[in-house]
């Protein structure tokens, strides 16, 4: 099973940019808000208060692709919390980049050491080898961003949480 999983990631991962649905305006608010219902089971499981912005832009993209982008880091995110005794996802923007709206998925979870920051975007690249998942899921959300015209970077230190921040294009160019 573990190797179907790795296998279907891989696969995923060298479609990202070949195999794309037209691109269109989305709001960023119903964009996430579906993202997070995908991921219901594990946030309810844990616990997990999220806040999601009202009032941010609509991002120009391939809508399925970026819904699995904020899916995978709020994913992520529940998965990481640790014993937070009052975890929180917040889902919000942070003013723009290069005229791009700066988009954020924080948490108040375990963190992540500086020495980390880029290597999370690595492919088979997991901090906690026993935790689930392929290790493939920050870099291919990595590759959904890049494919859009936007970045991604973290800031985080351990122990007091995460936020990932990426860029997104507003408009067609």
């Amino acid at each position: 099973d573990r190797m179907q999983q790795l296998l279907n990631d891989l696969l995923e991962l060298s479609r990202v940019g070949r195999l794309r649905n037209d691109p269109k305006f989305i709001s960023f608010e119903d964009l996430a808000r579906e993202a997070v219902e995908l991921v219901q089971g594990r946030i309810m499981e844990r616990g997990v208060a999220v806040h999601i912005d009202a009032d941010m832009p609509a991002v120009y993209g391939d809508r399925p692709s970026l819904i699995e982008v904020v899916q995978n880091l709020v994913d992520n995110a529940s998965k990481f919390m640790g014993d937070q005794p009052e975890p929180r996802i917040e889902i919000g923007q942070a003013g723009e980049e290069a005229g791009q709206p700066v988009l954020y998925v924080r948490d108040n979870g375990i963190g992540i050491l500086p020495e980390h920051h880029e290597r999370v975007f690595g492919l088979f690249n997991k901090l906690d080898v026993k935790s689930d998942g392929t290790g493939i899921g920050l870099a291919l959300v990595k590759r959904i961003v890049e494919v859009h015209g936007g970045r991604i970077w973290v800031e985080s230190e351990a122990g007091k949480g995460s936020t990932f921040y990426f860029t997104l294009p507003t408009r067609k160019d």
